[in-house]
């Protein structure tokens, strides 16, 4: 089992797009094409395409809508918030999310899950070590995804985009989703690990005080993961075992 997480850590809750699975590339292809066709609508074909680094900085682990309003803040736009039924077409918050939204399922219908085999045996490991474990996700996809990678009978609390919204939680990098996750599982944040690839990820982590932050390195930001607040920088979870 992990050696070189703290001896006190007795509880793992791991992000999911990019942790366990692989679809944290299909969640930057949907948000690629969902502002690109805005901004081409907005601007003309003179708009500055949404790039690798405006993921990483304003998208990645947030919940949706956050995602939507952090970009498009990044580029000087600011749009009504709209409701949840607005349509896909339709320039509002909830309206561009709901864009996304859409798109992201039919691409994981199209190309499915696969989940990162280092990660399966990481997690089917701190299982039979006996360590609670839990999903913490901003996908609203999260039930699906999860259910895809077989590990759902493993994992006794998952905390998506579905329960932020229904329960009100501030999105990462606000650690409300992780605690959450704790007070569900009934472990203290000092006893439990957070496994994130995503700079919001880490700095929830790091918020919520949490034994130790695992930063698992995708994307080659090591050292931004360190510098958000990871203990631990990993390409991979079997690095851990």
């Amino acid at each position: 089992m992990p050696t070189t997480l703290p001896g006190r850590v007795t509880a793992c809750l791991f992000d999911m797009d990019g942790v366990l699975t692989s679809t944290a590339e299909l969640h930057r292809k949907a948000w690629k094409q969902v502002f690109d066709e805005f901004l081409a609508a907005r601007e003309g074909p003179s708009f500055t395409p949404f790039s690798e680094q405006d993921y990483l900085d304003h998208v990645d682990g947030r919940p949706r809508r956050d995602g939507v309003r952090a970009f498009l803040a990044s580029r000087g736009i600011t749009l009504p918030e709209g409701g949840p039924d607005d349509p896909h077409d339709l320039a509002t918050v909830h309206g561009v999310g709901n864009r996304k939204n859409d798109l992201i399922e039919k691409i994981l219908d199209e190309e499915g899950v696969t989940p990162y085999p280092g990660s399966v045996r990481f997690v089917k490991a701190a299982h039979e070590a006996g360590m609670a474990l839990g999903v913490v996700t901003s996908s609203a996809n999260g039930e699906r995804v999860l259910a895809a990678t077989g590990l759902a009978p493993l994992i006794s609390v998952r905390v998506d985009g579905v329960v932020i919204d229904q329960e009100g939680l501030r999105g990462k990098p606000a650690p409300d989703s992780f605690l959450a996750a704790a007070r569900q599982l009934g472990v203290e944040p000092s006893a439990t690990a957070v496994f994130e690839d995503a700079l919001s990820g880490v700095e929830a982590g790091r918020a919520g005080g949490f034994g130790c932050v695992v930063g698992v390195d995708r994307a080659g930001q090591a050292e931004a993961l360190r510098a958000h607040g990871a203990d631990i920088v990993v390409k991979d979870l079997e690095e851990l075992l």
